[in-house]
């Protein structure tokens, strides 16, 4: 086909495209037919440069809206989409080539996210409601094989990692900007504070976690080295603004795990060494429970509730007297834990504790915000909901991934002789610790929102551990690699 047939073709096509498109609008009120030209470009991308793909859903996460409150699916779009995707085709080009990444397939953290996935579908099998563990573990996965095993390839491009971090604060900054700017028409109110950054985050708790994520990012990026002045300016400037966004959240949560991580950040750069923070914690802890009727005693002569003031606001983080939310919290964790005595083993199943923990609330337990139906959601903890869904042994797995995690982390850290690496890996554990730190009051990696950002981190400190602590430079091993991540065996490298 000569050059002068092709350019009429494209003609030819473009207007049919826009007359179908025109009498669609006209004649039935259709506006999908102009997202074609999107799709087709999406499909594109998924058959030549899947890389792109992860950088998209990147960016869509903050922006992402899910559809549950308009009583459909509850899929938020367009991100759980895009990586749904991501999941079919990585599968099957991995099934097609036959292997995959072999350092990254048996580093700790991949061998503690399998046995994670085993026993799920363990407890899938004894769940109480087993088309609810599917769907759990079908989500894991669209959550899981994108953000760390394919993420992990995509990372071992240092330049990759700063795409995919910068594109996800990119769009966050739009989300804090249209957060404010709705908070301040309601008077900066702390009531309003809970709701205004809908519909992008459903509430305060899970948009402040994100903030906390990303906050630690940025506020990483303005120590790298060779950054010019400009960049570095310009970071400073994103970091003011993610701050503006966390003090306006009223998140006491995500205020919280950002002091947990300033914490381990002193402890670091004073070098004190991991077993002797572990074993602080584990002593913490141990107290805790020896003086726990004391301590409980002492937070219920605490009256003061959340409020506009911040003050106010961090006082109200102990009371469990007056304050609903965290009463609330009490009242989810004390029904998981009766679930737990009930099935302590196998638990309930995956997903099923906002289905089935509704007839193990006790009267004098519920709050204003409780429901008879027990509709009200999860167990408010990542730690406490695993140990209701499956048995003591869910939780002992979310223990040893988090602290596989960021043991690895601090160990890559000192071992790494680039400074940039040095940087990027501390930022990514005290960024991963902070939601961690979090998930004690609250969980959130059942939606994209939080999910890509804690699964990312976990993969960006498994290749900068695998590939670049021991390296001199954090370029070099990159110079020969192709621009589209290969899942073929890279160990001879």
């Amino acid at each position: 086909m000569s050059k002068k047939a092709k350019i009429a073709w494209l003609y030819v096509i473009a207007a049919l495209f826009v007359a179908v498109a025109l009498y669609l609008l006209v004649n039935k009120n259709n506006y999908l037919f102009f997202a074609l030209p999107a799709v087709l470009g999406i499909l594109l991308l998924y058959v030549f440069s899947l890389d792109k793909v992860m950088f998209l859903i990147s960016f869509t996460v903050p922006l992402s809206v899910t559809l549950k409150e308009l009583d459909q699916l509850a899929v938020s779009l367009p991100a759980e989409p895009l990586l749904a995707g991501v999941l079919i085709l990585f599968i099957a080009k991995l099934l097609y080539e036959g292997n995959y990444d072999r350092k990254i397939a048996r580093h700790p953290i991949a061998i503690v996210i399998y046995c994670m996935f085993i026993w799920m579908v363990v407890t899938t099998i004894t769940s109480e409601m087993p088309v609810v563990s599917i769907k759990f573990i079908v989500s894991r996965l669209w959550f899981i094989l994108p953000s760390f095993f394919f993420c992990a390839l995509l990372f071992k491009r240092p330049k990759n990692i700063d795409w995919f971090i910068w594109l996800y604060i990119a769009s966050l900054c739009i989300v804090v900007v249209y957060t404010t700017i709705n908070h301040a028409q309601h008077g900066f109110d702390n009531d309003t504070a809970h709701w205004v950054m809908s519909p992008f985050y459903n509430d305060h708790t899970a948009y402040g976690a994100a903030l906390a994520i990303y906050l630690i990012l940025a506020i990483t990026y303005v120590f790298l080295p060779g950054l010019s002045v400009r960049k570095r300016i310009l970071i400073l400037g994103v970091v003011a603004l993610l701050s503006l966004g966390m003090v306006l959240s009223s998140c006491r949560a995500a205020w919280v795990s950002l002091a947990a991580s300033l914490a381990v950040l002193a402890c670091v750069l004073l070098k004190i060494k991991f077993r002797w923070i572990f074993s602080i914690l584990v002593v913490l802890v141990g107290l805790f429970f020896a003086f726990q009727h004391q301590i409980i005693d002492a937070l219920e002569h605490n009256n003061q509730d959340a409020s506009g003031d911040i003050v106010e606001n961090i006082q109200s983080i102990t009371n469990i007297s007056t304050d609903a939310s965290n009463l609330e919290r009490i009242n989810r964790w004390q029904s998981a834990f009766r679930l737990f005595a009930e099935r302590p083993v196998f638990g309930w199943g995956p997903g099923t504790y906002q289905f089935v923990y509704a007839p193990y609330q006790m009267s004098k337990e519920k709050t204003i915000i409780s429901t008879n139906a027990g509709d009200g959601g999860n167990a408010h903890s990542e730690y406490i909901g695993p140990l209701a869904e499956q048995g003591v042994m869910g939780t002992v797995l979310v223990l040893a991934f988090v602290i596989t995690v960021v043991y690895t982390g601090l160990k890559a850290y000192r071992k790494a002789k680039n400074k940039k690496a040095k940087v990027l890996v501390l930022g990514a554990t005290l960024a991963f610790f902070s939601y961690f730190v979090h998930g004690f009051l609250n969980n959130f990696l059942d939606t994209d929102k939080l999910a890509v950002p804690v699964w990312s981190c976990a993969a960006l400190i498994a290749v900068i551990d695998l590939y670049y602590s021991n390296q001199e430079g954090f370029e070099e091993i990159t110079q020969s690699q192709p621009t589209q991540p290969q899942i073929s065996d890279s160990s001879k490298e």
